[in-house]
């Protein structure tokens, strides 16, 4: 069984060493880690660090964008050439702990489900600023609403699926509205998504958290629209 972590990053030179470290340290046994890294055109260094670590780590899989695409283009990227039976997506900051990857997989592993969404919501965390709780509360309940589920963090980071789920389904969001357009697709595909507790340290806008109100917008868009899209 092999697992990919797909990490899209933008400007993350401060936190993705320490991430693939982490990465690498969770122990999974019987089961083979593939580490993908996209870099969406950074321009901090972090492109030029990356490519410097995958020269003296064959292992890791390396893709880098020569434009600035978004967040949903550069995971598009990264599940292109995963090799897993199972994917995650993983943030390339330190806001959420690969050791959750652990009960993650339990749902899957076990026959339950082929999507698990890591929820910050059901497990008492460091909390983030209230308009991004706001917003992810708001969207959350719209997804419900919409899409008839009872989801509790549908904006989190942490998606686990497997390569079935994304094998033929046709992703078009460029950033954050990724998201949403994932739920939505994965529901009316339907595949059920169970929920797992996190853990999860928010950072701050001036920490650098990229999403904005604009990211809110587009995302509430993005669900009506697939929700009465053929």
């Amino acid at each position: 069984m092999k697992l990919s972590i797909i990490i899209p990053v933008y400007n993350e030179i401060e936190f993705l060493p320490k991430i693939i470290e982490a990465v690498k340290k969770v122990n999974l046994p019987d089961i083979v880690k593939e580490i993908v890294i996209v870099d969406d055109a950074s321009n901090d260094g972090t492109g030029e660090w990356i490519e410097k670590y995958v020269s003296q780590n064959p292992d890791v899989k390396f893709k880098k964008h020569n434009i600035n695409m978004g967040k949903g283009s550069a995971i598009k990227t990264a599940i292109a050439i995963a090799t897993g039976d199972i994917i995650v997506i993983q943030d390339a900051d330190l806001e959420y702990n690969p050791e959750d990857y652990k009960i993650l997989l339990v749902p899957i592993l076990e026959g339950k489900t082929n999507v698990v969404y890591g929820s910050r919501n059901l497990r008492k965390n460091k909390s983030y600023s209230y308009i991004y709780y706001f917003g992810n509360e708001v969207l959350t309940e719209i997804t419900n609403i919409l899409y008839d589920t009872h989801l509790t963090d549908m904006e989190t980071c942490y998606k686990m699926f497997t390569k079935e789920v994304v094998k033929d389904m046709d992703l078009c969001a460029k950033r954050f509205d990724f998201e949403p357009e994932f739920t939505a697709k994965v529901i009316k595909n339907g595949y059920e998504i169970c929920e797992i507790p996190i853990s999860y340290s928010a950072r701050s806008r001036e920490d650098g958290k990229k999403l904005t109100w604009k990211d809110g917008v587009k995302a509430l868009w993005t669900l009506i629209k697939y929700r009465f899209k053929g």
